[in-house]
């Protein structure tokens, strides 16, 4: 049944990560804001996700955007009660060009070069092939699982109105259409990760916003002690903003994929988040679609457990999940679009959302509506 809704300040739409942060910069400048979601629960990139906060590994407009969240996700962690850790990275390196990457990068700070002596205590790995690592100091790490779920609950008793399972049809200036009816607000901004083409074609269009489908597991393991942080490898390198432009890399990433095409060819990013159950969550593989095909190949999951295997000294992983996460794709790191209606579009689009979501939403609202500045407010 259609029912008459009240106005708002600000609506939101969409419950991922960017959504929560555009909640939780309008709710703390004592504005009245509701939050639209066509499912129950946070169920998207938001939660499938390693829960690595990947800081100090971004560069450029990336980084503004994590160190900002990085705040933000310590505040929410204290007053929300969920579960985060100052880890920081690890970083396993088992060639000569690894730590050539890995020291160009530490000349800017932040990152400390580690013999491989070290890396073993923080990490149970195999010593043979091993030949140093690093520790990316400002990283955090959460649980995916539980922080959306908490920070939801936070939001709402600060007095965010969350609506799930109300679908949002149409958005212009000062209103938004919902399957349970119409609301005017003085603001609206569309946070939809890459379902924006359902929404707004458009923009999704102009911005060449794709999907990425990837895939990743959770394992039950035998550690002889548990991983002191999260844990990238050479593969990690290529991918994350600071490393990926360099001399230094080109030559990683050309060994890489002339040793290992079989790995290039699922764009592997090979990395370890534990969780504090001791589970292992492992991946990723990626896939570029406008449509990504449900169906899983084995290929990729029987290359996670047989890298896994070769790099830990313990028993082979437990798979006990499986899942296909699906995020925006775009040639930017980032979508920001606002159009002459006033709605302001955001996402991320190369998959470090849970990174940098927080602070690309706080920034950008604040630049957007011309709100005091990042951290003001009440928590």
């Amino acid at each position: 049944m259609t029912r008459a809704v009240d106005a708002a300040d600000v609506v939101v739409v969409g419950s991922g990560i960017v959504g929560l942060g555009a909640a939780y910069a309008a709710v703390r400048r004592g504005l009245r804001v509701i939050v639209l979601d066509r499912t129950d629960a946070p169920v998207g990139a938001t939660i499938r996700n390693f829960g690595h906060l990947c800081i100090a590994a971004q560069g450029g407009e990336a980084r503004r955007y994590a160190d900002l969240s990085r705040e933000l996700w310590l505040r929410l962690a204290r007053d929300a009660g969920f579960w985060l850790r100052e880890s920081g990275t690890m970083v396993a390196a088992r060639h000569d060009d690894e730590i050539a990457v890995l020291e160009a990068a530490a000349r800017d700070g932040g990152i400390r070069m580690l013999d491989t002596s070290e890396l073993l205590r923080l990490a149970p790995l195999r010593a043979e092939g091993l030949v140093g690592g690093a520790h990316i100091e400002s990283d955090l790490q959460t649980d995916p699982r539980t922080a959306a779920a908490a920070i939801v609950r936070h939001l709402a008793a600060l007095g965010v109105d969350f609506r799930f399972r109300t679908a949002v049809t149409a958005v212009g200036a000062g209103h938004v259409e919902t399957t349970r009816g119409s609301i005017s607000c003085g603001g609206v901004v569309v946070a939809v990760n890459h379902d924006i083409d359902q929404l707004l074609p458009d923009v999704a269009e102009r911005h060449h916003v794709d999907r990425c489908a990837l895939d990743m597991v959770r394992a039950a393991v035998s550690f002889p002690h548990p991983l002191a942080a999260p844990l990238l490898t050479g593969w990690s390198l290529v991918r994350y903003g600071r490393f990926a432009d360099t001399f230094e890399t080109a030559v990683l990433r050309e060994r890489l994929h002339a040793e290992r095409p079989e790995l290039a060819a699922i764009d592997l990013n090979q990395m370890y988040t534990q969780l504090p159950d001791g589970t292992l969550i492992i991946g990723d593989s990626h896939a570029t679609s406008a449509a990504p095909a449900p169906f899983q190949p084995e290929t990729a999951f029987a290359a996670f457990l047989a890298e896994a295997e070769a790099l830990f000294d313990a028993p082979p992983p437990r798979v006990i999940e499986r899942w296909q996460g699906v995020y925006a794709k775009g040639p930017q790191e980032f979508l920001i679009d606002r159009g002459d209606d006033g709605v302001l579009v955001l996402a991320a689009t190369t998959g470090i959302g849970m990174t940098t979501g927080l602070g690309l939403a706080e920034e950008n609202l604040a630049a957007a509506f011309g709100w005091a500045a990042a951290m003001e407010g009440t928590s």
